[in-house]
Formats: structure tokens, sequence, C-alpha cells
């Protein structure tokens, strides 16, 4: 019975404020104060606040909120504890599936084939033919075919 009480008179001095407001013809915002204002009232008409009271006044209901506060902290506790240990975390299976595809294609792919030349001695056969005066004519390629094996030609 207060219940309704109180949301007729709250219904009751928005009304006042959207006359006064429609008054100094602001007539959308009139509009907008009307609106929120009638919310109370149907509230009450459709049995909205009857309900409402009647769950706030159960311990049953608050044994739900109970139990559905506990529920949620035990998935947030979980989510902390697995993001914590790193156990199948969303990063390390992008970072699998990344690594997974990037070998399916060729290992050596994407190692650049320009730039700063090795040491001497990592390369033996060119270091031979250096020495011994001849060249071969498939070392002159390797750079080709190493570029080439980039774009996976």
């Amino acid at each position: 019975m207060i219940a309704e009480t109180i949301c007729s008179a709250v219904s009751a001095a928005g009304l006042g404020i959207a006359a006064i407001t429609a008054y100094r013809r602001r007539f959308l915002a009139a509009t907008r104060i009307a609106a929120y204002a009638l919310v109370p009232v149907a509230l009450v008409m459709t049995g909205v606040i009857d309900w409402l009271a009647d769950k706030a006044f159960s311990p049953t209901a608050w044994v739900g909120v109970g139990l559905l506060a506990l529920a949620w902290t035990l998935f947030a506790t979980t989510r902390m504890v697995e993001r914590r240990a790193g156990v199948g975390s969303r990063k390390e299976r992008r970072a699998a599936a990344r690594a997974a595809r990037r070998d399916a294609v060729e290992p050596a792919a994407s190692a650049p084939s320009l730039g700063a030349s090795a040491a001497p001695a990592s390369r033996p056969e060119k270091n031979r033919a250096k020495k011994s005066g001849t060249t071969n004519p498939a070392d002159d390629f390797s750079d080709v075919e190493a570029i080439l094996k980039k774009h996976g030609i």
C-alpha cells in the first residue's frame, strides 16, 4: 500500500516538472520527463512493485542471490588461477597454432635470405671455391633460390 502511494507521488511530481518545462517551451524535454514520470505508476499497475516487494522480503530469494554470488565467485577464481598458472591460456593456444601454420609452409621460408653475410666457417663449399680459384655456377644462384623459397616458389 505504501509503495503505491510513493510511486503515485513520484509520478505526480514528475508530471508537474514536465508541465513547467513545457510552459518554458522546451517541449522535447517536457515529453521526455513525462515519459519518465509515468513509469512508476505503470509499474504499480502491472504488479511489478508487489512482485519485487515479495521477493525483497523472501528468504528463499536471498538464498538464491547468495548462490548466484557464490557461483560467480567460483568462476572468477578458477579463471584467475588458470591465468596465473598459465595452463591452457588463450595466448599459448594462439602461439601454438601460429607455429603449426608457420611450420606447415616451410621451416626455413621465414629466414631472411639477404642481409649481413654469415661467418666464412658456416659456408665451407664457398670457401673451397675461393681457394681453388674456380666458382661453381650453382653458388651464384643461392641467393635467388633463398628468395624463391622464402616466397614459397
